[in-house]
């Protein structure tokens, strides 16, 4: 049973007035472009600024730019180590919402970029001799070193001091004599790294190798390329970022223009497939004609070049604060997002677009610096979520190269979650209307409402409302409460509607709210519920969650103090081992031994023969969020030094012959389902690969799917909230152990839901809160989609309010005239 205590929010941005002359940083920030011609700039110290910026990249130098050309009377140095015709990397890729941002603040800067750009829609996947083209994408690109000479030459236009081949004096050391000092320093700041213990930055280094080539031939589009070698998976990302233009010479400085047009190419793979495959030991020109070698269809045979080019791994940056006194970090030396959407030039450009903005706004640094975090805080950490989703796509990408083409296409696209199935359909419907085609489809027919068959159940669609614990039973008896809120679901148009965890005794019970399925007259009560639900909500089946609390036991209801132990009345718990799930507040576990394990293996049957006969068409036994089967599994909760502790195989014995046992009396033609913890969010604990194992092991067993819940296990587990945060586990374990899988975890939305079944990461999605907001949830989907097939059939009595009602009126004639 997943708990319902919300992940924590993400500050939200403060919507401060700005005056006239302050730039709009990104379309996610405040909107200052369009602030009134009266207001009055803030009182501040009328000394122009003395700022230093150490870095000169892309978002150091338009920080120099914006703030110089705020205030002309500013002294802005920035120092860079490198000459000014240095450059790493070959295109850069700028969004939309960045050069709107660009134009708004500098219309010089963003003519000439204007006049740079290489644009393209198309996005080309070539796997197995087969090239797929989704349309209708809009991304524009220039080379590196044209975006820095632009830069350059808009610094010394205004006056900005550009020191080449000058190391930067240490921060705390320009901090002394300057007002502002703007810590640009990329992935590897000194910066950050000398003032550690005040920025506190967290880096993560990740599993593939990837390269920074360039062909010099402009690609037609955004081209992945997957080649499957004998050493491993290796991919190519590649974009064009200069056109041919042979009879155009340049005169810049820079050196010529490519005669026949310029694409970067980045080619990454697993850290293991990378030294298998021997590139470990190459160099630069090794490198360079070896990915040549195994990409040489997509290149046309044609070589790769490098600019000092290596390979490296992938490293996300975080940090806890970006300013220290005078000192503010921006782009890469802040955070990082991983160069498969495109991001770090990005990010860095709307941060000095937000820095100059919050400077100009704000009546001292103090504030400003404030401002700055604040606002671009929660717009970094999105797009850190999505480049975070997007990397694990590639470094697991060998598990999805079995799947049908276009269905690796779409998950491909959608791997971030910032492309969904809607958002691809406005893009490219025909691309959209053959995926769907192959998903199978009906014409007219969302994803979510295809049937799906579980054994000898056919749901009619597949959404399903997540087991959500309610405690309001009394001595585990489910009443009219119960009956209610299921029924008022299973009216609400799902396929499956689920449970709360039902507990197979008075002692696996988690709270005194709980229900169960440990007497006959809790199974008369459930009776009530299925009987409601198969005559009043006919085609909506009501599957049972059956667990035992284990160390989790003997708590709270969750309003009262989620896992907090009962004031009085404890009862005595359970588990695999001697742990408490929180030392020093939860009870200390009985270990099971045999005649212990025994009995609760015979409640778990005797719950599901009750189960049976009280009508319930799926059941679930709950291997999950730190529960007794869970604690079996988890090797953080699991110490044991019998057959049943140690390796998974033997922490997987007892959740086994449980399920064996319970399979073995429930009904052949009903399915049954597993739900797990595919990760503890923790250290040790359990592993994706662990997850796999598990999930192959109970459908070796006779399991029809796996429910791919995450967490719960442990108290100090560290979760990675986000939306659809937990659907990349059961991605993986559909497409590596071939079972079915439901996906749960924030999802909330109808598109999601599409997004997922498309791409192949799930076949049925569980949904929790949306269900609590909203129990018409997937009627509302349906209408909201014009769907009025046999997937999401409105109750006879509802049907009059199938149709969304009409809201105030809205056409009303806008003014034309305003009267002073």
């Amino acid at each position: 049973m997943a708990s319902l205590t919300p992940p924590p929010a993400a500050p939200t941005p403060p919507a401060a007035p700005a005056p006239p002359a302050a730039p709009a940083p990104s379309a996610a920030g405040p909107d200052r472009s369009t602030a009134p011609a009266t207001e009055a700039r803030p009182a501040r110290d009328a000394r122009p600024l003395r700022i230093a910026v150490i870095g000169g990249g892309p978002g150091g130098l338009y920080a120099a730019v914006l703030l110089k050309r705020l205030d002309p009377a500013r002294e802005i140095t920035v120092w860079e180590r490198n000459a000014p015709d240095d450059t790493f990397g070959f295109g850069v890729v700028l969004s939309d919402e960045t050069l709107g941002g660009i134009e708004h603040a500098d219309p010089t800067v963003h003519r000439s970029l204007q006049r740079e750009f290489v644009r393209w829609d198309d996005i080309d996947i070539g796997h197995r001799g087969q090239t797929l083209t989704s349309g209708g994408h809009g991304f524009a690109a220039l080379g590196r070193r044209r975006l820095l000479e632009i830069l350059h030459e808009r610094c010394e236009s205004l006056g900005v001091r550009l020191r080449f081949r000058t190391p930067a004096p240490p921060a705390a050391e320009l901090a002394a004599d300057h007002d502002l000092v703007i810590a640009a320093d990329g992935v590897h700041s000194a910066t950050r790294e000398a003032h550690a213990d005040v920025f506190e930055p967290h880096v993560t280094t990740h599993r593939c190798r990837y390269i920074w080539l360039a062909a010099d031939f402009a690609f037609d589009s955004f081209r992945f390329e997957i080649a499957e070698t004998e050493h491993g998976v290796m991919q190519l990302h590649g974009y064009p970022f200069s056109r041919p233009s042979p009879d155009h010479p340049s005169t810049r400085p820079f050196g010529p223009r490519y005669p026949f047009g310029a694409s970067t190419v980045i080619v990454e793979m697993r850290e293991e497939v990378w030294r298998a495959a021997g590139f470990d030991t190459c160099d630069e020109q090794q490198s360079t004609e070896r990915c040549a070698k195994v990409f040489a269809e997509v290149l046309g045979g044609r070589p790769l070049r490098g600019n000092s080019s290596t390979w490296t791994a992938f490293r996300t940056v975080v940090n806890e604060r970006w300013s220290h006194g005078n000192i503010v970090l921006l782009g890469d030396a802040a955070h990082t997002a991983h160069f498969s959407i495109g991001s770090g030039t990005k990010l860095a450009v709307e941060d000095a677009l937000a820095l100059a903005a919050c400077v100009e706004e704000q009546p001292d640094l103090p504030a400003a610096l404030a401002a700055y975090e604040t606002e671009r805080r929660p717009v970094v950490e999105s797009t850190q979520r999505a480049a975070a989703a997007s990397l694990r796509w590639f470094e697991e990408l060998a598990v999805h190269t079995d799947q049908p083409p276009r269905q690796f296409a779409f998950n491909l696209l959608t791997r971030s979650r910032r492309v969904t199935h809607d958002n691809l359909r406005l893009r490219d419907a025909a691309f959209t209307d053959a995926v769907e085609r192959d998903f199978g489809c009906p014409p007219d027919t969302p994803p979510m409402f295809t049937p799906f068959r579980l054994r000898g159940l056919t749901l009619r669609n597949r959404v399903v409302v997540s087991p959500m614990d309610m405690y309001v039973a009394e001595d585990g008896m489910p009443g009219d409460f119960h009956l209610v809120h299921l029924g008022a679901r299973a009216l609400g148009g799902a396929g499956l509607v689920m449970t709360e965890m039902v507990c197979v005794s008075p002692e696996g019970r988690i709270t005194p709210g709980c229900t169960g399925l440990y007497t006959s007259e809790q199974a008369a009560a459930w009776r009530r519920v299925t009987d409601f639900v198969h005559h009043r909500a006919p085609g909506t089946a009501i599957g049972v969650q059956l667990g035992h609390s284990g160390r989790k036991g003997s708590t709270r209801v969750m309003w009262e103090g989620i896992d907090q132990p009962l004031a009085t009345g404890n009862w005595p718990v359970s588990a695999a081992s001697p742990l408490p799930y929180r030392p020093g507040v939860n009870q200390v576990p009985h270990a099971l031994d045999r005649t212990g394990l025994d009995e609760i293996r015979q409640q778990f049957t005797a719950a599901a023969r009750r189960a049976a006969r009280s009508g319930f068409d799926l059941l679930e036994l709950h291997c999950a969020h730190g529960y007794l089967l869970s604690g079996f599994l988890s090797p953080l909760t699991n110490m044991r030094q019998d057959a049943y502790g140690g390796s998974l195989e033997n922490r997987l014995r007892f959740p086994l012959e449980v399920f064996d046992a319970v399979r073995g009396v429930w009904p052949e033609d009903r399915p049954m389902t597993v739900r797990i913890s595919a990760t503890d969010w923790a250290d040790g604990g359990t592993t994706a690969q662990d997850a796999v194992a598990v999930a192959r092991a109970f459908a070796a067993h006779g399991a029809d799917a796996i429910d791919v819940s995450t967490g719960q296990v442990v108290a100090d587990e560290r979760p990675e909230y986000g939306r659809s945060y937990q659907t990349p586990y059961a991605d993986r374990i559909r497409n590596e152990a071939h079972v079915p899988v439901i996906a749960v975890g924030a999802i909330s939305s109808w598109d999601d839901v599409n997004s997922i079944l498309l791409a192949g990461r799930a076949d049925l999605c569980a949904l929790a809160r949306p269900h609590l907001y909203d129990p018409n949830w997937t009627l509302h989907a349906a209408a909201d989609q014009n769907y009025t097939g046999d997937g999401a059939p409105w109750p006879l009595p509802y049907r009059a309010g199938s149709r969304k009602p009409p809201t105030g009126r809205t056409d009303a004639p806008k003014p034309r005239l305003t009267l002073g």
